[in-house]
Parts: C-alpha cells; structure tokens; sequence
C-alpha cells in the first residue's frame, strides 16, 4: 500500500536523504511521515507544515523591561461587556528632540530604535519648539531612558543632542491587539487565544466553556480588529445529524449568514447557517480536480455546495453531483450558475446510497459495457467523513457481467476520520471491511488533516476490484449472498470538526 501523508494545509517536503527511519517508528503519534514504500525500499520523509485559512490572535511578545507598555488598564478585568473607553491609560516612553528636517534621515538610521506600534505615531509635535519633533523610541530597546553606544554615534553624525525626555504616551482601545485585550478582559492565567476560521465576512469561533461568558466581547474584538469581518457566529452543541449542519449563536456584527467566499479561482455563494463550509479543505478540493482529465467522468456524491463539481466542470469533465440537503442542492444550483458550468453538471438531491445504485449505476453500465476501447477515466468522490465508508458496501456486485477492461474499473476518493494509532491502517482495513475485499498493495491513503488531539481526516483512494463491482452468474443451485443491511448513525459534535 502506498501511503501520502498530508495535513491539507501546504506542505513542504525536506530531502528523503537527510532523513531515514526504521518501520517501526512510522506510527509514533508525535511525528508525521511521507512513507513510500517500492520494491522493499522505506524512505521515511519529515514533513513541515503550514497552516491555511485559520485564523489567530497571535501571541504577543511581554517584555519585563516595560510590561504595562502594551497592556490595557487592570480595572478591564472580568469585563463582559465591551467598553473601550475603559481601555484607555497613559504611559510613560523615551523621545528625542529633532529639528524637523532631519526626522526623515533619523527615523531610517535609527529604525530599529523607534517605536514600531501599529496605530501609535512615532513623531509628534514638540509643544515646546515649533521648529522640533519628538521621536518616540520604544522603551522596550531604551532601558532605563538611556541609549547605547550605537545610538548615541548615529546621533553624533545627526548632530541630534542624545538626552531622552520622557513623553506621556496616550493609549486607547484601537492601539491594543486582539490577544492582548482578551489577555486583560479574561480570568488571569486562562487560555484567551481564539482562532477563527474566516466564511467570506463571517468569523466562526469555537469557544471554550471558560470563554462562554465573554463571548461577546470577544465577538466584537474580532469584529473591531479584523477588516470585512461583519459577523462572528460561535457553534453550539446542538447538531443536525441529517444534513451536516449545525446551529449556531451570533455573538457580534450584522445577522446575516448568507456570505460569499473564493476558494482556488472560483466563486461560491452560500447560507452558512443551513450547508456546510469548510476553508480548510480547500487544498484537499485543488488536490482531487488536479487528478482529473478533461474527458473523465466524476460522481460527487456528498458534493455540498460545489467545490469538487464545479471546478472538475470547469476542467471539461462530465459531471454528476448529489447532496441530500435540499439546501446544499438550492445552492449547488446556484453556484453552478455563477461559474457558468449550470449546463456542464447534472445535479441530484438524493441519498447518497440511492444515487450510487441509480444514477452512478446506469451511468456506469452505460460506459462499461461499451465494446469499443475506453479511455475515460471514473472518479467517485465520496466526502462524508463521518460516514462514508459505511457506503462502499453499495459496490458490491453493483454491476453484472464481466469487465471489458481493467483500466476504467472507476476510483474511488473515499473520506474519513480515525482515532486509531496507525490511521492510514485503520481506514483500510474499514474500507476492506465494508467491501469485502482486500485493497493490499491497491489502495493510496492521503492524510488530509488533524481534526482533533488524536483525530486525522484522512482520503483513502482505490479502483473498485472486478470482483467486487461485477456479480457473476451463479452456479446452479446456488442462493445468491443476502445483501448488507444498510447502516446509519447519527453525527456527534466531534464529527463535525472536519
């Protein structure tokens, strides 16, 4: 079996020589590998990765020389409500006096040396001299109000006299940052970092139980310190296990849920509150339409709002997509539309399992069964991670006959989630489970991402052997096998990271 590890975010390799493992150490949880394994030859490969579309409040740098510098007022402590003028406070920071028109030439020579604060000015007006300013330095590099040897030649050159003044630095809540406001509003010593993921002008948070009760203020954080985010929605606990959606609270900004995102060059438009998006997956979607030909077939059985359908369209691919959700299915329309591929693509709003044994396999005995050689190639698209293996019994003699050709058995792009030790193990052995066949040396598995502490999205790519697709006759006398009762489960809030 060859295996591709890959966290869907992108990924760059470093060399296989410089690196080298035994087998054994490939299922340590602690480190991800590229493992290809030919001819009995194991390169192991580190891979350094780089997230995408996540968005953080990054950690801000405390210096013990100036701590109170870039810290809102204590009295903001326990705040639930925002009131930024709560935020304001006055500090006390290094500054030069310098003639006007040598300010330019001073701030490039001593650009390390200058305050670099998003929202604060580093020159201001000297109430004192008209023909002067003040340069602010950063006290986090003056110690002490006292400059270094270094500073003290430039201003030498500069002909600038080296003595610092102080300056009453006025700072007020657009000065502070979102990591250090929620750092001041929230109990001491608790975890205030908040990533968001970004929905074209939505901002979906998942809040930790300590941060429930400032969950709008950090809303309104989110939405004052990040341009074009309008709306912050945090997910609450009650799911909908049918359509894979989720209910969900606004915590700040407009109501409004209907956004418009860009995902690899197309556009897609979208009720958030009722079809699921995910901007993490937006490499994993450029990675399958990339294996596809102009000409090649696709089934895009939980195809949600479009983002394999519509660019595989766009790639001059026949195109059929599903999605049970009424509301996935209004919007698939509706995108289909807005990238000009609506008469390129035949859409359903069907079960998945009714789909594969209806339209898939019409299609499919249609194009098999053809006596003159095929070129084109199948691809079905099975992205449900949370369930879909549980589908792949459908391919059980979905076909009867024989196979004219081996090489348009169709492939199959199946999704799912694994707390296992060894994921790309498990979710073979589940596949093989549900197709009562083995996929030994058959089968590619691709970790798509980390879900969860313990938890991987993974895609396990296979053609559907002969002898599963196509039920041959039977000898006489003999009953056919009873067909596998078809199996259902609900979603849990776990499932529903991916």
């Amino acid at each position: 079996m060859r295996i591709l590890w890959r966290f869907g975010y992108s990924a760059r390799l470093l060399k296989t020589n410089h690196y080298r493992t035994a087998a054994s150490n490939t299922s340590s949880p602690a480190v991800w590998m590229l493992l290809a394994q030919r001819s009995g030859r194991i390169p192991a490969l580190f891979a350094a990765v780089q997230k995408r579309r996540i968005f953080t409040m990054p950690e801000t740098a405390q210096d013990n020389t100036n701590p109170e510098l870039y810290s809102p007022h204590p009295e903001v402590r326990g705040m639930t409500l925002l009131n930024r003028e709560a935020f304001k406070r006055t500090v006390v920071v290094p500054a030069l006096k310098v003639k006007k028109e040598i300010v330019h030439t001073l701030l490039k020579s001593l650009k390390h040396t200058v305050l670099q604060r998003p929202g604060l000015k580093r020159v201001v007006e000297d109430p004192e001299d008209e023909d002067s300013k003040l340069v602010i330095l950063d006290p986090h590099k003056i110690p002490e109000f006292s400059l270094g040897e270094s500073e003290k030649e430039v201003l030498k050159q500069l002909h600038v006299s080296p003595e610092v003044s102080k300056y009453n630095l006025e700072l007020t809540y657009e000065n502070f940052k979102s990591e250090e406001i929620l750092r001041a509003v929230l109990p001491e010593g608790q975890d205030v970092t908040s990533g968001f993921s970004r929905v074209g002008h939505i901002a979906h948070v998942n809040l930790r139980d300590h941060q429930l009760p400032y969950r709008h203020l950090i809303g309104q954080v989110i939405v004052d310190k990040n341009p074009g985010i309008t709306c912050v929605v945090n997910k609450t606990s009650i799911i909908d296990s049918t359509y894979r959606n989720f209910q969900m609270e606004v915590l700040a900004g407009e109501n409004n849920l209907v956004t418009k995102v860009k995902e690899n060059n197309f556009t897609y438009e979208l009720d958030f509150a009722k079809v699921y998006w995910n901007p993490r997956l937006s490499t994993e979607h450029g990675r399958i339409v990339e294996l596809l030909k102009p000409g090649d077939v696709l089934f895009d059985v939980f195809a949600g709002i479009g983002p394999f359908a519509i660019p595989a369209a766009r790639k001059k691919c026949v195109v059929f997509a599903n999605d049970l959700n009424p509301e996935s299915y209004h919007w698939l329309l509706h995108n289909c539309k807005l990238n000009k591929v609506d008469n390129k693509i035949k859409a359903f709003n069907m079960d998945g399992r009714d789909f594969l044994l209806g339209p898939v396999r019409e299609e499919l005995r249609k194009e098999l069964t053809l006596a003159k050689e095929q070129k084109t190639a199948f691809h079905i698209v099975m992205n449900l991670p949370a369930l879909a293996i549980e589908f792949l019994d459908v391919f059980r003699h979905l076909l009867v006959g024989e196979p004219c050709s081996t090489a348009v058995l169709p492939t199959v792009h199946c999704y799912g989630f694994s707390k296992h030790e060894n994921p790309a193990k498990d979710i073979q052995e589940r596949a093989e489970a549900a197709l009562g066949a083995s996929l030994e040396g058959r089968c590619s598995t691709y970790l798509v991402r980390n879900v969860a502490p313990n938890k991987e999205m993974l895609c396990i790519t296979f053609q559907i052997p002969a002898d599963v697709l196509y039920k041959r006759p039977c000898p006489a006398g003999e009953e056919p096998a009873p067909k596998r009762l078809r199996t259902c489960k609900a979603f849990t809030e776990e499932d529903l990271q991916s």
